[in-house]
């Protein structure tokens, strides 16, 4: 009978033991959180639909901002360009026309004919004014000096006539009506080369951000919907690292937080931070709320690296993600 009781005594010793390592292993564990690098591709395609002519830029070639992607067809652009480009000369030499005065011949010969009959007016006002002196003294005739005075108002109003010629000279020729229409034409038309201009100028389609040349989807001979890709580009800081954390752990991972990769070959001292929490679980199946199947509920988690660590990484690579805090060198 104290045999077998001690045998129980040593049993249970033995199953105490061993559910304190475990708790005390299960305990040390390090956190390792299974994941892999993805990335957002920046799909360049054509604003309008056209004909593709060039693709100046290959599968892994590096490109910056700016750089030349692809080109279309821009023939019928050029020349709806040039086409807007001489009409809007046209329009803006009519408005000239019209807000200008006489020809520079013309109005010379205005200004000769006023100082003309300014002369004519100073002549007959010498006579009439030496008529009426005579008549005071019998040496001239009422009518002689009638005719005179008639002479001088004549010239008088002449000089009236041509002052007016001149100053219509140098006012614009058309009506005010005219010039206000002829103004909306030629803004009309400088809003048409200006949207001649930009479709010319989307013919040509360039880089909107540092990266690397992932696909070549589209090439020379191909007609492009607008909008269709034609280059899938990877900028580096598109690269980020999606992973799975299960239920239990979810409350200790925080948005902004910092967390270290790992990964086979990768260099060391790897991080980033924390940029997505999923709302919503993922399962294995069944899909029953039970503290069975609860262990198998898992939170998809995003972080994204600093750019000069993403460009280490390559979509689907696999990475191992830590904690921050159970970060090992």
């Amino acid at each position: 009978m104290a045999r077998r009781f001690a045998i129980g005594i040593i049993i249970l010793a033995l199953v105490a033991g061993g559910v304190a390592w475990w708790a005390l292993h299960r305990q040390s564990a390090e956190v390792v959180w299974q994941g892999y690098a993805e990335a957002d591709y920046v799909k360049v395609g054509p604003v309008l639909e056209g004909l593709l002519s060039s693709v100046a830029v290959a599968r892994g070639d590096e490109v910056n901002e700016g750089a030349p992607l692809f080109t279309q067809d821009e023939i019928d652009d050029r020349a709806a360009r040039d086409q807007a480009a001489r009409q809007l000369a046209q329009a803006q030499e009519q408005l000239g026309n019209l807000l200008a005065g006489g020809k520079p011949t013309e109005i010379l010969q205005a200004e000769g004919n006023l100082a003309d009959a300014q002369a004519t007016v100073t002549r007959a006002e010498l006579d009439f004014d030496r008529g009426q002196k005579l008549l005071g003294s019998g040496f001239e005739t009422r009518q002689n000096v009638d005719q005179l005075r008639a002479a001088y108002l004549s010239a008088q109003a002449r000089v009236k006539v041509t002052e007016a010629a001149l100053q219509q000279l140098h006012t614009p020729m058309g009506r005010e009506g005219e010039i206000r229409t002829q103004r909306a034409a030629v803004a009309a038309v400088q809003a048409a080369l200006g949207m001649a201009d930009w479709r010319l100028s989307q013919r040509r389609v360039v880089a909107p951000a540092r990266g690397r040349i992932a696909d070549v989807i589209a090439f020379p001979g191909e007609t492009v919907a607008a909008g269709a890709p034609v280059v899938s580009l990877l900028p580096p800081e598109n690269i980020f690292v999606r992973f799975f954390v299960p239920e239990e752990q979810l409350a200790s991972i925080h948005y902004g937080e910092k967390v270290t990769f790992s990964c086979d070959g990768c260099r060391p001292n790897l991080y980033g931070t924390i940029s997505f929490i999923s709302p919503t679980a993922e399962y294995t199946p069944p899909l029953i709320y039970s503290d069975e199947t609860r262990a198998k509920l898992v939170f998809l988690i995003e972080a994204r690296p600093p750019p000069d660590q993403a460009v280490l990484f390559n979509p689907g690579q696999p990475i191992n993600v830590r904690p921050a805090a159970d970060a090992r060198p």
